[in-house]
């Protein structure tokens, strides 16, 4: 029998792709692995920019919260987020994608820490995010 964390390597993407924000942002895992995961999301006119035509902040954070989150759900835990921090690098014109990694940089038993990196279709940092996250539970297998 596989353990939790297999199980859920095996199936968030699943999960996620029940999430009606996820779906309307079009955000898609790409790869997943225990305290890491890396999500693309493309840039559209209209969809995902601001008034200058470039991804808006709030679309970039949504992408880092969830790739965040993502990489804390691969640990087996439930999270939401306590508080979150952003730095805007440089602006992301419309394009196919671009990625965000997640990664886990604490896993305690009440809060976790997370970090990610976005970066555009050619591998130029876009954003850097820290964030806390309260752990709310656990997953159980064939249970969200």
């Amino acid at each position: 029998m596989k353990n939790t964390t297999e199980w859920l390597k095996e199936n968030l993407v699943t999960i996620y792709d029940e999430n009606p924000y996820i779906k309307l942002l079009d955000i898609s895992i790409i790869h997943v692995e225990e305290g890491k995961v890396e999500l693309c999301m493309p840039i559209l006119a209209g969809k995902h920019t601001n008034l200058y035509n470039i991804a808006h902040g709030g679309a970039l954070a949504s992408l880092a919260d969830s790739a965040m989150g993502i990489a804390c759900a691969t640990t087996g835990k439930k999270v939401v987020t306590l508080e979150m921090n952003m730095n805007f690098i440089k602006g992301a014109a419309t394009q196919a994608a671009i990625k965000a990694i997640g990664k886990v940089i604490h896993n305690g038993k009440n809060t976790m820490v997370a970090e990610s990196e976005i970066v555009d279709n050619q591998n130029q940092l876009l954003a850097k995010t820290r964030g806390t996250f309260f752990v709310t539970g656990m997953f159980e297998e064939n249970k969200k």
